[in-house]
């Protein structure tokens, strides 16, 4: 699989959860042929869900999409580093690549705290790039958080 940028539509996703109120983060799926077959934002107040995460919600679309519940050959792209959750549903879809822009110190799952791709009982790993879109990402989730604290969210 040739690597291809699709980090500017995920931005557009998560610039679109900002703008719904949801922490700005998001994901797209894209086949190995190189279309875009899943794309969203955070919904996770918009559906009373703490598991509408943006890769969750473009992985259950793209696996919708394909009538299966793995993605062989897919690649995910996510402008924050997934949490633990994420990156075991990441596993479990068998998601080929994975591409994520900011580093989660806090929350990450992948790079950081839980680690799951290093785990033994992880069933698959994904090949990892980091860092693209690294510096619009970071950028939109600090403004947002910034504008949260100064409205008293």
């Amino acid at each position: 699989m040739a690597f291809q940028d699709h980090m500017g539509r995920a931005l557009q996703e998560a610039e679109a959860a900002a703008k719904r109120g949801e922490v700005p983060v998001g994901a797209v799926v894209v086949a190995p042929d190189g279309r875009i077959v899943a794309a969203d934002g955070n919904r996770t107040r918009e559906l009373s869900d703490p598991t509408a995460h943006a890769e969750i919600l473009a992985l259950r679309a793209a696996c919708a999409a394909a009538g299966s519940e793995r993605l062989p050959g897919h690649a995910l792209y996510v402008t924050l580093e997934p949490c633990a959750m994420c990156a075991a549903a990441i596993a479990a879809a068998r998601i080929a690549r994975l591409v994520y822009g900011a580093e989660d110190p806090k929350s990450g799952g992948v790079a950081h705290g839980a680690r799951v791709f290093t785990h033994s009982q992880t069933h698959h790993v994904p090949e990892v790039i980091d860092g693209i879109g690294a510096g619009d990402a970071a950028d939109l989730l600090k403004t947002f958080f910034a504008r949260r604290r100064a409205s008293g969210e």
